[in-house]
């Protein structure tokens, strides 16, 4: 009918319009879609785009023949980013856990803190037991025998930059007049942060500072307000990361020698490894994670790109943590109390990668000198794997060094370690990438856990409301009927009433008859 009228009205015309606005309307619509996509994803496709520029820049200047001097000069801006992201390390660890550890209640602390040490250690023991099953299943060192280092040209490796190294001391003399020699271990110097002790202090000192209560609170202020500032930092420092990663992937290329001698010998080692971390980090990991939350671990991963490639680029775990930080908390919405307490020790002791081509590395060098590995030596590997690599450093190479606490477990020799370092930047990126991603999926699952505990929380508290509320309203209504029923005044006064209205009645019906 309307159709009808409007043609009569001569107004048909106005109909064929409505097309035409829907469709530019529609072009408008997906133009601002991309828009927002662009703006919302512009450091990620900055940060890809930094790593294929910076393939293709180091494979243009390899050609150039660069001596060591002009090398190192055009490493520079990544060594920049590097440093960079080392200096924001330590305020970064120590004000996050600090007020991470404040905010958090000492029950809930305690909770979330065994949560987190489980989910790490089975992680890591499953990522252990993946590296040794696949190193038997490759055999990456069977037929290896014949690698010489030296026509690798590859330098040996020292145990000057063990934080615990091992003497021999005379502990008395055997049956046959023999001397008894022991290992002992004992600490000794080396350089860098002791991240592992800030970690520490750092929880300790934010639940000492809760305790204190409100003489504390100005010190939590104090530790909060600087962890935000360090994190302004860190959101202008992400937007070098695009420069600095160019730099660095491509230096890394000038700087390879004959890779093609160092695949060939070494590929099976190679392949194992990255398969190891191809089926933890995309298949284990994820299952773990949708286990707990029942949500698509891949979506949540989706929002973790410019750590993923920062990861892949820097292989340091410890130098992803302050984009991995940002990234958790701005786009995949993981309370901030979460992330700042369990990110920063996830970088310290979450090493799932490191151990995954640590217990290949174990197997291969055992293979490589034809040792056969029993029950009781596997068992040590997957065991001091999953030690060790607590204490393996989150920067580049850090899982190199841990190898030699197993292999010195085993009883294998270290010489051979030279060749876990010639493919080290091979390995070590996919290594670091499974490092922080089991970092930021355990964080995912702390704040699930966390918010499924708040609404169980808030669940009892309404029904204990409801519950004393229909508990005052019966004794009301018990008291009301307690009172017409048993008080001897009513009772009386009722029956009192009962009979003056009987008398009242009687004389009314007299006087009526009357």
């Amino acid at each position: 009918m309307e159709e009808k009228k409007s043609e009569i009205n001569g107004h048909a015309g106005h109909k064929n319009p409505l097309p035409a606005v829907s469709t530019k309307s529609e072009k408008n619509s997906f133009k601002d879609r991309f828009m927002v996509f662009l703006k919302r994803n512009l450091l990620v496709l900055l940060t890809v785009s930094g790593v294929l520029v910076g393939v293709g820049l180091g494979m243009m200047v390899r050609n150039m023949n660069l001596s060591r001097a002009q090398m190192t000069y055009f490493a520079f801006p990544g060594e920049m980013l590097l440093r960079m992201l080392k200096m924001i390390i330590l305020p970064l660890v120590v004000c996050s856990l600090i007020s991470g550890a404040a905010s958090l209640d000492t029950r809930s602390l305690g909770k979330l803190g065994g949560i987190a040490v489980s989910y790490f250690l089975v992680t890591t023991l499953i990522a252990s037991s993946i590296g040794v099953a696949l190193a038997f299943i490759i055999k990456p060192g069977v037929g290896a025998g014949a690698l010489n280092t030296n026509n690798l040209g590859l330098e040996g490796v020292t145990h000057d930059v063990y934080v615990t190294d091992y003497k021999t001391i005379l502990v008395g003399n055997g049956t046959n007049g023999t001397l008894n020699y022991q290992k002992v271990p004992y600490g000794a110097d080396a350089d860098g942060m002791n991240i592992l002790g800030l970690v520490l202090f750092a929880m300790v000192f934010g639940v000492a500072l809760r305790k204190l209560g409100a003489e504390g609170e100005e010190l939590i202020r104090f530790f909060n307000a600087f962890n935000e500032a360090t994190m302004v930092l860190v959101s202008w420092i992400m937007w070098y990361v695009p420069f600095g990663i160019m730099f660095l992937v491509g230096s890394k290329i000038v700087e390879m020698e004959d890779v093609v001698l160092l695949v060939t010998s070494l590929g099976k080692y190679i392949f194992a490894s990255i398969l190891g971390h191809i089926i933890h980090g995309g298949i284990v990991l994820p299952l773990i994670y949708f286990g707990f939350t029942r949500a698509n671990p891949f979506s949540f991963l989706s929002g973790l790109i410019t750590p993923f490639t920062t990861a892949f680029a820097t292989c340091s775990s410890s130098a992803t943590l302050p984009t991995m930080m940002k990234c958790v908390e701005e786009n995949n919405g993981v309370d901030k109390r979460i992330s700042r307490f369990i990110l920063p020790i996830g970088a310290t002791v979450n090493m799932d990668g490191a151990a995954i081509f640590q217990c290949v590395a174990a197997v291969f060098i055992a293979q490589l000198n034809n040792v056969e590995l029993n029950a009781g030596q596997i068992f040590t590997i997957l065991v001091t794997a999953t030690a060790s690599s607590v204490g393996a450093a989150g920067i580049p190479a850090g899982g190199i060094i841990t190898i030699a606490i197993i292999l010195e477990a085993i009883g294998l020799p270290t010489h051979d370690l030279s060749l876990m370092l010639a493919v080290d930047w091979i390995v070590d990126r996919t290594t670091t990438v499974v490092n922080v991603e089991g970092d930021a999926l355990g964080a995912g699952i702390l704040h699930h856990i966390n918010e499924q505990e708040m609404k169980k929380q808030r669940q009892q508290e309404q029904h204990q409301e409801e519950q004393e509320l229909e508990e005052v309203k019966v004794e009301v209504v018990a008291n009301v009927k307690a009172e017409e029923e048993t008080s001897p005044l009513v009772t009386c006064q009722n029956q009192g009433d009962s009979s003056s209205r009987e008398t009242l009645d009687d004389k009314d019906g007299v006087e009526s008859v009357l």
